[in-house]
């Protein structure tokens, strides 16, 4: 797997992906994940959805960074995944994610494809702008699409740990097993890599957009409390 992909896929990167529990936190508001026993349901649940909208643009993006691409091409591709993600609350927290990694990866991996990108989307989708700082770096759209995957389980694992206080090491023998479904989705995701962006797969998951939006709405909610 390419270093640029493991960096991305990383906690430690300073893209403000780690903060996001992918929906955990209402699941767990709502007791429908309680116990170690819920979440490999939870995590695949998001992997297969999520995830795979996720890795799709990932790959492709990646692909196009590597090839090069017309002018308006990122802006297809975002507008595409934009499309492909019902929910206002989520659009926003990717978007808040991608402008995050653009910066880190602007200082990493300088490239005139990434200021290309930022000049048509300067407040690009996460996956899209990992995807193409994976083939800026000299990834392979698979590599892209497998970071961006295991980020999908990785981060809401991480929040069960925050938030219902399980084990560490049986939440991580729980992603560990998601390992071949990964590959699977990720292999998925690279083999459509050049398709035209409204060509892409859309798979969805409406509980998710529906905690999305719930969670955004709690938190305005507090937020207006302690103002008041």
């Amino acid at each position: 797997m390419d270093v640029c992909a493991l960096i991305l896929a990383d906690s430690r990167f300073p893209g403000g992906g780690h903060v996001h529990s992918g929906g955990l936190e209402e699941a767990v508001s709502r007791k429908l994940v309680t116990s170690e026993a819920d979440l490999p349901g939870f995590l695949l649940s998001r992997l297969r959805t999520a995830g795979a909208l996720a890795a799709a643009f990932a790959a492709a993006a990646a692909h196009a960074a590597a090839r090069g691409v017309r002018s308006g091409h990122w802006l297809r591709l975002d507008r595409e995944l934009d499309a492909r993600t019902p929910s206002p609350a989520q659009r926003a927290a990717s978007r808040a994610q991608g402008r995050g990694t653009a910066r880190a990866g602007a200082v990493a991996w300088p490239s005139p494809v990434l200021t290309a990108l930022l000049a048509e989307t300067p407040r690009p989708h996460h996956p899209i702008v990992c995807g193409a700082l994976v083939g800026i770096a000299g990834g392979a759209p698979a590599d892209a699409a497998t970071a961006v995957g295991y980020s999908s389980v990785s981060g809401p694992a991480s929040a069960a740990v925050r938030l219902l206080g399980l084990d560490p090491f049986a939440v991580n023998a729980v992603v560990a097993r998601l390992g071949a479904e990964v590959r699977r989705v990720a292999g998925e995701a690279a083999a459509v890599a050049g398709a035209d962006p409204a060509q892409l797969p859309a798979p969805g998951s409406p509980a998710l957009d529906l905690f999305a939006e719930a969670h955004a709405r709690h938190h305005e909610e507090e937020v207006r409390l302690f103002a008041s």
